[in-house]
């Protein structure tokens, strides 16, 4: 089901897909702190697991043809206190090379995986 994200070095998935290319849109499932083996990155440290949701959106962007430039807006799920809010954003804010898109940085009171304090969702669209 996920291979091509397999083969770029994208962990399983439980029973979903890592994303659909409709057109020219890539609509991709929210990306999570595991790496490569489906491990969960940086435990208790949001701004690890916010470097590790980011590669993870750049390694699936890049495997289905698109590029870092046609993610045009994230959403940015982060669970605790407010300086992990603010912890998730400056990891963001870095990894984007100070270029972030139109971006929302959510509170939220739990996310999927045990241990997990950071979710990423992205609006990816190439030009017409």
């Amino acid at each position: 089901m996920n291979e091509l994200e397999l083969a770029a070095g994208l962990a399983p998935t439980p029973n979903y897909r890592y994303a659909d290319v409709v057109g020219n849109r890539l609509f991709i499932a929210g990306q999570v702190p595991l790496d490569a083996f489906g491990a969960l990155s940086g435990v208790g440290q949001v701004e690890t697991q916010s470097e590790q949701c980011l590669a993870n959106l750049f390694t699936l962007v890049e495997a289905h043809g698109f590029g870092r430039d046609d993610i045009h807006q994230l959403t940015i799920y982060v669970v605790g206190a407010h300086q992990n809010l603010l912890g998730a954003w400056a990891a963001i804010v870095r990894g984007l090379d100070s270029d972030v898109p139109p971006a929302t940085l959510l509170g939220v009171q739990c996310l999927g995986y045990e241990h997990q304090l950071v979710e990423l969702d992205a609006r990816v669209e190439r030009p017409g």
